[in-house]
């Protein structure tokens, strides 16, 4: 399997739901955060895989499908609930794709960003995983 599917524990309240990442949430420190959104429902994100770097993708508005590859199988998941986050692990190429309006991906990343780590071309990335 090339993902896991992390349940964010949720706080219910009929004043609005609370949903909580703390450190043991996870499986790495996170040593960045940023988060996709305004993304055009054509366009699509990723597009590249990380030698190093975890990933937690969650989707705290609307919903986004991940195209998951690993050189060998592919895997589609719509992300939609924004208390389930989608655990990404190293040397998975990713592709974010089918963005409704207003969805939002928050990004929960295991290093700081380095362009080191990424392969951004498939063909290298097939070829590096072969070499592994």
């Amino acid at each position: 399997m090339m993902y896991t599917i992390i349940d964010i524990p949720r706080v219910k309240n009929p004043k609005g739901n609370l949903a909580v990442v703390e450190l043991d949430t996870i499986p790495f420190p996170i040593q960045r955060v940023y988060y996709l959104y305004d993304v055009p429902s054509e366009s699509k994100r990723g597009g590249h895989a990380h030698k190093k770097l975890q990933q937690l993708l969650i989707p705290i508005s609307g919903s986004f499908d991940v195209v998951l590859k690993d050189g060998e199988n592919i895997q589609r998941i719509t992300l939609n609930k924004p208390n389930e986050g989608l655990l990404i692990p190293v040397n998975v190429w990713r592709e974010l794709e089918n963005f409704t309006s207003g969805a939002v991906c928050l990004v929960l990343a295991s290093e700081v960003y380095d362009e080191d780590d990424y392969i951004r071309n498939y063909k290298e990335f097939l070829k590096y995983i072969k070499e592994l």
